[in-house]
């Protein structure tokens, strides 16, 4: 059957200005698995680390964790793949963490902004609207991206042909990287359940 509502979140890259942010809608049936997949492809991440949510529902006083659990968890991390959406997300304002790559420590807010109908000829997830590009992966956290953005804006640095050659040889070919553009129409969205196969079947 036909998803007949959307679900719509502002992400914000938090510690950076000026600010770096996405608009996004995703369908109402998605779990955190797939929000997580969706998070990924509208900032510009490449999935490459670890994730988690954290959240704290009304009335409690520990939080709950949101990601990819394994036998060593202490922290009870739930599958984000068993867990629904609107299950957290049920008033427009509710909001959620989300961290990504635990070394360079990526994190963004999620803020629920309320439910919509999907409008016709859109494909769901969507990019509806957004800021400024996602920083480079592995460029080595804030301080790395600020050194970055630095050296990038004076050709005459010591550091920028080797940084060009970083962000040209890098996976996802970066160069020429623009810290200011973003285009929400050029997003591309996986479908989640092969991003999941790919985590964890093949």
């Amino acid at each position: 059957m036909k998803n007949k509502i959307t679900y719509q979140f502002r992400i914000e890259l938090l510690g950076i200005e000026p600010s770096i942010w996405r608009l996004i809608e995703v369908p109402s049936n998605y779990s955190f698995w797939d929000l997580h997949v969706a998070i990924q492809d509208s900032m510009g991440w490449l999935d490459y680390h670890l994730h988690s949510f954290s959240l704290l529902p009304p009335g409690e006083k520990k939080p709950v964790l949101i990601g990819i659990p394994d036998n060593e968890d202490e922290y009870n991390t739930l599958p984000g793949w068993d867990v629904p959406l609107n299950k957290y997300f049920k008033e427009p304002g509710d909001q959620a963490n989300y961290d990504y790559d635990f070394g360079d420590d990526w994190r963004h807010r999620i803020v629920f902004k309320g439910i919509l109908p999907p409008k016709d000829g859109i494909k769901y997830p969507n990019c509806s609207d957004g800021q400024r590009a996602c920083p480079p992966e592995d460029c080595g956290s804030i301080p790395g991206y600020y050194n970055l953005v630095e050296v990038l804006a004076d050709k005459e640095h010591a550091e920028y042909k080797d940084m060009v050659y970083w962000l040209s040889n890098h996976a996802k070919n970066y160069h020429p990287y623009d810290p200011e553009k973003f285009a929400p129409d050029q997003v591309k969205f996986w479908n989640p359940k092969k991003r999941w196969k790919m985590a964890f079947e093949d």
